[in-house]
């Protein structure tokens, strides 16, 4: 899969970031949640990202 970064919170890539993937999604690096009492499956996951961030990718036409 190949990703494209579209908007981040710092440039150091340590930091939530949305990405746009080859295949048309989109993907998400954030602070893993723990301890939220969902049952997901083991291939699955869920993290936190800034809702600024989704605004700032939606203002810049970026998705």
């Amino acid at each position: 899969m190949k990703l494209t970064r579209l908007v981040g919170s710092c440039d150091d890539g340590d930091c939530p970031t949305l990405y746009l993937t080859d295949r048309g999604t989109l993907a998400v690096q954030g602070d893993r949640i723990t301890g939220d009492g969902l049952r997901l499956p083991a291939h699955e996951t869920l993290v936190e990202i800034p809702v600024e961030l989704i605004r700032k990718a939606v203002r810049d036409n970026l998705i």
